[in-house]
């Protein structure tokens, strides 16, 4: 009896056993609930303050889209984060997401640096890398299958500074081109470098006289050298690519040091956060700053920029600092699309669904439409807006799409 009674017992752990296999085969595992995708941002060190401002916007995505259902019937998004300073922190970062976790596909990340690390380690693993807001040209030039790019590259906005100037400045400063003095004071990492040498290149071609290009490290205490540079140069427009500390700190050089220019056009970077201005106080009243898409803009062209600012100011407690965190909403958002189309994280499925993923400009929260391009990745249709700092606000000038209020001149300045 006991015997059978052990057979019994037996035969019903078989039972038990195999109906929970079925189960797990069948998908009904809580994991087969959760997609993941990984995050490669700068939370700590020098880029810390736009790194985190440009992760809130992943996060925020992500939260509402779970928030709302989900994605490919049902499934929630996890967003597993990796801290990446600088470039070698980058690569391991997306080593460990990779291996360790087993992501498949990876967004980021502000920085041009470490996009660039991080994306020649996804690359080799045959893993998506959806960059969202740095701007060097060659990480998606390089020709690689798996990264694509939603935001605009560096050689976006210096076309924008040159059209700002041509269409624009060059009118109302009374002169022709050919007359105009443009100097250009940049950081000179790839992200600062990059928007500098392009402008020389279109300034050229469209007979703009540029004056003098002064390259300066961002982490240097001292841009006096910079400024007397420029002053001798005497400029009609100067041209400045920075990051916020370095920024701050050539505005303030200038005042020291009396450097006057007409037009002062920043690139985005420091120019466009909140704490720039509050760092050069009124000084900033009238900089110009060609750069992506902040908040006082044209809502009708940005739909959606108004429940942006809510959700943003429900979770954080405060105001967005910069555009970063909008463009990476932005960005997510349209990763997060197409993984609702494919209905799973497969890098080669979601990059051949993204190259039939088509918006037309004025219908996302940037004003951005969407179009990539199959042979680099790069969105096509993204492009930075002219922005002017007026009485501590950052308000959108030109072109007269986005714009809600004319540029300023104040050649006091």
């Amino acid at each position: 009896m006991k015997k059978i009674l052990s057979l019994i017992m037996i035969c019903f752990l078989l039972l038990l056993s195999a109906c929970s296999g079925s189960n797990q085969a069948s998908g009904d595992d809580k994991s087969s609930k959760v997609l993941k995708i990984g995050a490669v941002f700068p939370m700590s060190g020098g880029l810390a303050l736009l790194g985190e401002e440009s992760y809130r916007g992943v996060e925020l995505a992500i939260e509402q889209r779970n928030k709302n259902g989900g994605v490919a019937g049902g499934k929630k998004v996890e967003l597993v984060k990796g801290d990446a300073p600088d470039a070698d922190a980058a690569q391991s970062e997306a080593n460990r997401l990779i291996n360790k976790e087993n992501i498949k596909t990876i967004v980021g990340s502000y920085s041009s640096g470490i996009a660039q690390a991080a994306s020649e380690v996804t690359e080799r693993n045959g893993v998506l890398f959806w960059e969202y807001g740095a701007v060097a040209d060659s990480i998606t030039d390089r020709g690689y299958k798996y990264v694509l790019r939603t935001n605009p590259p560096a050689s976006y906005l210096s076309k924008k500074h040159i059209e700002f100037i041509k269409n624009y400045l060059a009118g109302k400063l009374g002169k022709s081109l050919g007359d105009l003095k443009v100097a250009i004071a940049h950081e000179d990492s790839s992200y600062g470098t990059t928007i500098a040498d392009e402008a020389v290149k279109l300034a050229k071609k469209e007979g703009i006289n540029i004056v003098t290009v002064q390259p300066y490290s961002a982490s240097s205490n001292d841009l006096s050298s910079v400024v007397l540079n420029l002053k001798k140069a005497q400029p009609d427009v100067l041209i400045e690519v920075s990051y916020l500390n370095d920024g701050i700190l050539l505005q303030r050089q200038s005042q020291e040091l009396g450097l006057k220019v007409p037009v002062i056009v920043g690139s985005g970077g420091g120019h466009d956060m909140a704490d720039y201005i509050e760092g050069v106080g009124d000084s900033g009243n009238g900089i110009f700053d060609v750069a992506f898409p902040q908040y006082q803009i044209n809502h009708e062209f940005t739909p959606g920029m108004e429940d942006f600012v809510k959700l943003y100011k429900a979770k954080y407690g405060e105001e967005p600092r910069s555009g970063h965190s909008l463009v990476h909403f932005m960005g997510t958002n349209v990763l997060l699309d197409l993984i609702d189309k494919v209905g799973e994280i497969d890098p080669d499925k979601l990059r051949a669904a993204a190259m039939k993923y088509k918006v037309d400009p004025g219908k996302t929260v940037t004003g951005w439409g969407v179009k990539f391009d199959s042979k680099t990745g790069q969105n096509t249709l993204s492009e930075p807006y002219v922005h002017q700092w007026v009485n501590g606000k950052l308000l959108a000038v030109w072109p007269e799409k986005v714009a809600v209020q004319e540029p300023q001149l104040n050649p006091n300045k």
